[in-house]
């Protein structure tokens, strides 16, 4: 299934992308993609239903992010063969861990926002892994299980913040707008594996990023796993597993966004995002 939440800021409703590209109405079935209806037992539900017995959504409306109740963004770095080589760092033995604000979640055709006095921010198209079930000290051969469904993910990033700006990432990680995060939830069983899987972003209408998810130096069950060790996965909790080399900061000489720049991005059959990219008010 492809799940959806549309509409305005704040105020969207669920719905699913049928077989025709149509997209349709939950909000008589369900309160919103979150929670309880990722669990096995939910999504199941929602398979049972007749889509062409769920009312037709008419037009374009906005799409918002994917999945609703995120309690946390989980990022990892460093997490492509390519990219690691791209920035001069050496593979890490162990996943590299760092956290985004809830609050940087935004649709997958939002604006991106350029913070007030950045120089250097960046583009990274991402694998998003959903939660579906709380996971706690799981082990790699049972964290498949705890996964919802998969959605691509833009982790925009301002590199002076990030880096230069003293503490942990998440400073450069977390303005409104850095977590794009959709079209749909796609749920598990339609990604029969996550490691392989086309994964691209343009800019301006030039291609940037172009790999795989076979770059992955940690699997989607290796970082669930390792994840748990450390704090409790819950329902609608989302992973931004890394990205591809072709990334602004790792150019020469390096390119980052400004206002008006356009920037397109998919992970294979997880969707297309668009962003406009505009001056924080």
């Amino acid at each position: 299934m492809k799940l959806v939440r549309y509409g305005p800021k704040g105020a969207e409703k669920p719905g699913l992308i049928d077989a025709a590209g149509n997209l349709r109405d939950l909000s008589g079935e369900i309160d919103d993609i979150g929670g309880d209806v990722l669990s096995p037992d939910g999504l199941d539900r929602l398979r049972a239903l007749d889509p062409e017995s769920l009312p037709n959504v008419d037009g374009t409306p906005r799409l918002g992010p994917c999945v609703a109740g995120v309690s946390k963004i989980i990022a990892i770095g460093l997490n492509y063969v390519d990219h690691a080589a791209e920035v001069g760092a050496k593979l890490p033995k162990e996943p590299i861990v760092f956290m985004k604000a809830t609050t940087s979640l935004s649709g997958p055709d939002d604006p991106i926002e350029i913070p007030r006095g950045s120089v250097q921010t960046d583009w990274e198209v991402e694998l998003a892994v959903i939660i579906g079930t709380r996971a706690k000290y799981v082990t790699e051969a049972t964290a498949m299980d705890h996964v919802a469904g998969y959605a691509t993910a833009n982790d925009v990033s301002e590199r002076d913040f990030q880096l230069r700006r003293s503490g942990q990432w998440v400073k450069g990680k977390s303005h409104d707008s850095f977590c794009p995060l959709g079209p749909w939830l796609v749920t598990a069983d339609e990604v029969p594996d996550p490691q392989a899987l086309k994964i691209w972003s343009d800019l301006n209408g030039e291609r940037q990023q172009d790999s795989s998810t076979e770059q992955l130096h940690f699997g989607v069950a290796q970082i669930v796993s390792h994840l748990s060790e450390f704090m409790t996965l819950l329902p609608g909790d989302v992973i931004v597993t890394g990205t591809p080399s072709g990334v602004g900061m790792g150019q020469e000489p390096p390119r980052f966004l400004r206002p008006g720049d356009v920037l397109e991005m998919e992970v294979e059959g997880l969707g297309r995002q668009r962003q406009v990219c505009e001056a924080a008010s």
